[in-house]
């Protein structure tokens, strides 16, 4: 079949969702929209407004409106998936990065990018994500986490917990939340106690950190399935204190340095860090990996796996992929790509057995 009669794929891109970090994917998802290849690919728009309200007429201004989605406009999925060769998530935090999205794409046979359920799952879980990359020998910086209910109940046994395990400044978080919603630099034992009830209104999971300081505040892309590989490392230059949510997003002030001024043996570190946390992980297509480096030892810590990272256009991860050779729309290319591959690979597994006698009828 020649190129010009091949026929296009159908992609479609999901975005929003019942997520405090809904704003970033509407972002994220709009310049996906904008990069993928036309000649190629045949986009459908897919929005979940923040009830879960699944919104195919005009959804990215639906969604951006804030208004609930018009009578008609509120589709069954599979509906909506049965018209798409591979779905492209960009729903970041909950019910789109925790393996919940990528379970109905699973059930629905469907092909998509990014992580499947477990790795989706666990990544997301910054508990889970830790004790799996503490198991593999993954450095890491201490950490303490509890129940949120917990919390409410016991408040000076989990601050004597903290205090003895932990010195300041410490870092709050809810344990599956991203683009740091629900994230407080704590200085002192009041910062610390708001800082945790910030973080509980988001996540039944609370976990604080300790903080490096000084430090290099480093991210890696990692790309591919079952032979993934790295990019370059960056630095991010934060605006604020740390790298929170309006540094991120809103400022526009924060900056990034691609490649990380760092020595290559670091570099080199971080990469193959980089690429084993993706592995203990079950991951696969993508995901951003972060690093803590302090300034002068160079001492290397593991900070946080992101399983479906940012897509705007200041993101880290495709501005990392295009300064290792690899441009924006031919990224998504070969995310498209590599869900295919993993999608025939599953396809070709059986998927159900005879048995000698047909004892169960």
């Amino acid at each position: 079949m020649s190129r010009k009669t091949q026929k296009k794929l159908t992609v479609g891109v999901i975005f929003g969702g019942r997520s405090g970090e809904h704003e970033v994917s509407l972002v994220s998802a709009a310049s996906v929209i904008k990069a993928l290849d036309k000649k190629k690919y045949r986009v459908v728009q897919i929005g979940i407004a923040k009830d879960g309200a699944w919104v195919t007429q005009k959804p990215m201004a639906a969604l951006k409106s804030g208004k609930p989605a018009k009578q008609g406009s509120r589709l069954m999925p599979e509906r909506v998936l049965n018209r798409c060769d591979v779905v492209f998530p960009v729903l970041h935090g909950s019910y789109g990065e925790d393996g919940t999205v990528q379970g109905m794409l699973e059930m629905a046979n469907v092909a998509y990018v990014g992580g499947g359920v477990l790795g989706s799952a666990a990544a997301m879980d910054k508990v889970v994500q830790k004790q799996l990359c503490d198991q593999a020998g993954l450095p890491s910086v201490n950490y303490v986490w509890f129940l949120s209910k917990d919390w409410r109940k016991n408040k000076p046994a989990i601050l004597q917990r903290i205090n003895y395990k932990l010195r300041y400044p410490m870092f709050t978080k809810p344990a599956n939340l991203g683009s740091s919603v629900g994230i407080g630099k704590c200085h002192d034992r009041q910062e610390l106690i708001a800082g945790i009830n910030d973080a509980a209104r988001y996540d039944r999971k609370v976990i604080v950190e300790q903080g490096i300081e000084p430090m290099h505040e480093i991210e890696v892309a990692v790309l591919g399935n079952d032979h993934p590989r790295a990019s370059v490392p960056g630095e991010i230059v934060s605006s604020n204190e740390f790298y929170d949510y309006d540094a991120k997003y809103v400022d526009g002030k924060s900056q990034a340095v691609i490649p990380a001024k760092l020595p290559q043996s670091v570099k080199r570190e971080i990469q193959r860090i980089a690429v084993l946390a993706f592995k203990v992980l079950d991951l696969s297509g993508m995901a951003r990996v972060d690093f803590l480096v302090k300034r002068g030892s160079y001492k290397v810590y593991l900070n946080e796996v992101n399983t479906i990272p940012g897509f705007t256009s200041i993101s880290m991860y495709p501005k990392l992929w295009a300064a290792s050779g690899v441009p924006y729309p031919q990224l998504l290319d070969r995310l498209i790509t590599l869900a295919l591959e993993r999608y025939r690979e599953k396809a070709a597994l059986a998927t159900s057995y005879r048995p000698k006698e047909d004892w169960y009828k």
